[in-house]
């Protein structure tokens, strides 16, 4: 069992079980992708998948069950690859964790107008302010959203933070798997 505050909603359950699997990993990570499923349909429909996930232990309405996909290939940018993307109608939601350097407010306006792209990431990886972060995000397919961030330097699961519109960009991306 693991150590996680119960949340309240599946989703957000499931955003913070996905953080605490991949903070377990360690940091400089790829980013991992994550099929969503109902738990109890899980356990009807493949019984064994079920098993070798320990299902067996978890309450009954647990809620969803994240099922690590392949990894994400690497030299194609993260938008790109989303849109190539579709789920099975067996898939409620999808999550994402992925890492990034993040600048605090205050150093915002110090960012140079003239950057984009390559340059503006160099710019933000060398400025003395930037914070790495963890972003887990997840959606279903009824458009519900929830994320979780975690600071590097305050690498800790009570210092996480959860909120459904902390990485709006990257929720939007992911729900877009689920438009036909």
């Amino acid at each position: 069992m693991s150590n996680t505050p119960m949340a309240a909603n599946p989703l957000t359950r499931a955003v913070l079980e996905i953080d605490e699997y991949v903070s377990g990993l360690g940091w400089d990570q790829p980013a991992r992708l994550f099929a969503l499923v109902d738990t109890a349909r899980l356990r009807t429909e493949q019984p064994s998948l079920a098993d070798r996930l320990g299902l067996d232990e978890e309450p009954e309405n647990s809620g969803l069950t994240p099922i690590e996909q392949d990894e994400i290939p690497t030299g194609k940018p993260l938008d790109e690859f989303l849109a190539t993307i579709a789920w099975p109608d067996s898939v409620a939601g999808c999550a994402l964790a992925v890492e990034r350097l993040m600048l605090p407010p205050s150093a915002e306006a110090q960012v140079p107008k003239d950057l984009s792209g390559a340059a503006l990431t160099k710019w933000v990886a060398e400025h003395p302010d930037r914070q790495e972060v963890r972003m887990t995000v997840g959606v279903l397919r009824d458009g519900t959203r929830d994320s979780a961030l975690r600071l590097r330097e305050k690498d800790s699961p009570t210092e996480v933070l959860t909120g459904s519109d902390l990485v709006p960009g990257l929720a939007e991306a992911l729900s877009a798997t689920f438009e036909e």
